[in-house]
């Protein structure tokens, strides 16, 4: 019998989604069509959700994170650090692929067992450290970048802005579990209430045959290294050019989800300042000064996705218990973003010298 290739071990893998996600994740619990649990840890929680019905059932998505892939990336994150070829091994003899097996129990790493202990303390200090010292060997700066060309084939012109935003940079050399070796990668600081770092978001970048740069051929090209719950990436301080703990009485503030929509909304709007939630969930939690009393939530046109709206519904609501003023932003194209609508924007004949 011919092995199966791994979108074909993703959608077998599918097809026994509500015993695999169980097994895997068992201090999750069933919420409608998903799967709940707090992170690829395995802890309580609702931050991580896989589906389990339906024609998308195996996908699954980390909204603290950002992390997501099929039901094949779930086995290989959660037992195997991301290694999708231990992964196959696995969901092979799991199936009973392999002379007619029975199915292969699950055999969780030490993480698992240590849920709710001080070394999941340890091991989240540690990943704060390692992505602090990746932060640090990149350079400043992303002038003449791949990250500058990479987000001008975005559309995003940062020399509009008159200077690029102090959160990113560009390191040449990140690791990448997905492919076992380092690649090109966009930085994004993540930065808590005080304005320390607190996380990493990387995305890896390669570059096609004609010499564009743009996101890396992966299933997940986008991920956060540390915990940044309550954070954000602090990408522009608009008009009062000061940093968000000393912003000023009335400041206006753009929320998005994901850095290329934020800065977008830089490029449009300028005289606003502009954060990056990284994910929907995490957007309720983010922290701001109190002078900042209005803000501007700059969200996808994601009406198919209900975990999106619920998430979208409970910042909304967050901010404006607050006592600031909350104004929602939605392009107009179905499916899409505020980068959507930067690059679908006619030329305004402005100096892009």
């Amino acid at each position: 019998m011919r092995r199966p290739n791994a979108s074909e071990l993703a959608r077998l893998l599918a097809d026994h989604i509500t015993r695999l996600a169980p097994e895997l994740l068992p201090h999750g619990k069933k919420d409608g069509a998903e799967w709940r649990v707090g992170s690829l840890a395995g802890e309580p929680g609702q931050s991580l959700a896989v589906r389990l019905t339906g024609a998308r059932r195996g996908l699954w998505c980390d909204f603290s994170s950002g992390e997501r892939g099929d039901s094949l990336d779930l086995v290989a994150s959660v037992l195997f650090n991301g290694d999708r070829r231990s992964a196959m091994a696995w969901g092979g003899a799991w199936l009973g692929l392999a002379n007619n097996a029975p199915h292969a129990p699950v055999q969780r790493p030490p993480v698992q067992e240590k849920l709710n202990s001080p070394e999941l303390d340890k091991e989240a200090q540690q990943r704060r450290a390692k992505a602090r010292r990746l932060w640090q060997d990149a350079a400043p700066g992303i002038a003449d970048s791949p990250v500058e060309h990479y987000l001008q084939g975005r559309g995003i012109d940062l020399r509009l802005l008159g200077r690029a935003p102090g959160a990113l940079r560009f390191h040449p050399a990140v690791w990448c579990a997905e492919v076992q070796r380092p690649l090109p990668a966009m930085l994004g600081a993540i930065c808590g209430p005080t304005g320390k770092m607190a996380a990493l978001h990387r995305t890896w970048l390669a570059q096609a045959p004609s010499g564009a740069w743009g996101k890396a051929e992966l299933a997940n090209a986008k991920k956060v290294l540390g915990s940044f719950a309550g954070g954000c990436i602090r990408l522009w301080r608009g008009a009062s050019g000061a940093a968000l703990g000393m912003a000023p009485d009335g400041d206006v503030t753009i929320l998005a989800e994901g850095i290329e929509t934020a800065l977008s909304c830089a490029v449009g709007c300028p005289e606003y300042r502009v954060l990056a939630s990284v994910s929907l969930s995490n957007m309720a939690a983010v922290k701001l000064p109190d002078t900042i009393t209005e803000i501007i939530v700059a969200a996808d046109n994601d009406a198919g996705n209900p975990a999106a709206r619920k998430a979208l519904k409970a910042a909304l609501h967050q901010f404006a218990q607050q006592g600031r003023t909350v104004r929602l932003a939605v392009p107009e194209i179905e499916r899409g973003d505020w980068n959507d609508v930067l690059r679908n924007k006619p030329d305004t004949g402005r100096n892009r010298s």
